[in-house]
């Protein structure tokens, strides 16, 4: 019953977990706001959501878009950018598959066929092609001629968004694809129709086209800093930290109170969970989704029975933990020194005594506002910790590897 084929728990990255906890605010976004102001032509602004690995950036925004593709709306794949490869070729490639959920290649009018032609082009060159004597050289331009098309054709269905997911984000470090490719997707989302209405009058409405551009948070210095404040007002961002005791909990009620269907060889079984097997999993795991999923995972393969034990969460943590350790180890090694120096500082303190003056003195500093830009840079953009009174950590994981709060089951 308990077998790799009915594990529902998936630490694995770009995959959604069947056991999904928490990330509520978001996906409530997604259909409560992006979704119906957009069908509605009311402008919104495309979604960029951050977070350090393992926080489940990629796999958020993949549950929205399988949502999305449930509801009938034409969705890209997840267009995971490779360091140093072209985004304009991979986003054009993918804007040509959504010119197809259209039907536009079926359409006759010239100037699609004209954007069709020149998208294909930027998926075979990418930034370096050149139309020489033709309006909007540039391929940023045909990318957004083309999304405005597209966004043309479902706004004349009247039921579907066109959602676009760019992953990896932060991959783009060649300065001149960024600016290009956040151009061609701010100039679709911020592109008016003239529509008319009833009455006979017209009016200008936004075309039902989404973006999520999912990421590190090195992401934010590269286009809020550099690209400045057009991108701030096309794109909301959003980083991403630890989830909740609660949230984890709710997410495992169902084994707990019903029990987790699987298929058995004799017809469908359940496979239930102790109560405080929930708990410990929910514990273990920091607030970290990929620590949770893993968690879960090893305590379904650490038994055979038809209920996960507390001794299945203990063994299979201990089977875990290396795995675990690692992948917050991953994290702090990815941190520029100061800002893991500030970490290990405060982590150093007792709770209640975690200030900014402490942090800063035991950093060697003389001035409180020599460790400032590093707590602001460590809290506002990689969302690691809070500089609340005192400074405490959202992101339990890495507190718990830095003191002796780590578990050790």
């Amino acid at each position: 019953m308990r077998t790799a084929l009915t594990n529902p728990f998936s630490p694995g990255s770009d995959t959604v977990p069947d056991v999904w906890a928490g990330r509520t605010e978001h996906l409530g976004d997604w259909r409560d706001v992006v979704r119906p102001r957009r069908l509605a032509g009311l402008p919104e602004r495309g979604r960029t959501i951050l977070g350090e690995p393992g926080l489940g950036k990629s796999a958020l925004v993949r549950r929205i878009a399988a949502e999305a593709s449930r509801a009938g709306d034409w969705v890209t794949p997840q267009l995971r950018i490779p360091a140093g490869s072209d985004p304009l070729k991979l986003v054009a490639r993918a804007v040509l598959d959504l010119a197809g959920q259209a039907g536009l290649p079926a359409a006759r009018e010239s100037r699609i066929a004209t954007a069709l032609a020149r998208v294909e082009a930027v998926a075979v060159s990418g930034l370096s092609l050149t139309l020489r004597g033709a309006e909007g050289a540039e391929p940023f331009s045909a990318l957004t001629d083309l999304l405005v098309e597209v966004g043309r054709a479902a706004l004349e269905d009247g039921r579907v968004v066109a959602l676009i997911h760019v992953d990896e984000v932060q991959n783009i470090t060649n300065d001149k694809a960024l600016s290009q490719l956040l151009i061609a997707l701010g100039d679709a989302l911020t592109y008016e129709t003239e529509v008319a209405v009833p009455g006979g009058a017209r009016v200008r409405r936004s075309l039902p086209l989404a973006v999520y551009l999912t990421g590190l948070p090195d992401f934010e210095d590269m286009a809020g800093t550099r690209k400045g404040a057009t991108f701030a007002r096309r794109f909301k961002t959003s980083t991403l930290s630890a989830i909740d005791v609660d949230a984890l909990s709710e997410a495992l009620q169902e084994f707990v109170l019903r029990g987790w269907e699987v298929a058995g060889e004799d017809g469908p079984g359940r496979v239930w969970m102790e109560p405080k097997a929930a708990a410990l999993i929910a514990e273990v795991c920091r607030g970290e989704p990929f620590l949770f999923q893993l968690a879960g995972e090893q305590a379904w393969y650490a038994g055979s029975s038809s209920t996960v034990t507390e001794d299945d969460v203990r063994r299979g943590w201990r089977n875990a933990e290396r795995e675990a350790t690692a992948h917050v180890e991953r994290v702090l090694e990815r941190l520029p020194g100061r800002e893991r120096q500030l970490l290990e500082v405060m982590a150093g303190l007792p709770a209640g005594d975690r200030s900014l003056t402490r942090i800063a003195e035991g950093m060697g500093f003389t001035r409180v506002s020599e460790a400032g830009p590093t707590a602001q840079r460590l809290d506002t953009v990689r969302g690691i910790i809070d500089r609340g009174r005192p400074y405490t950590f959202r992101h339990r994981a890495v507190e718990a590897y830095l003191t002796s709060d780590w578990p050790r089951l």
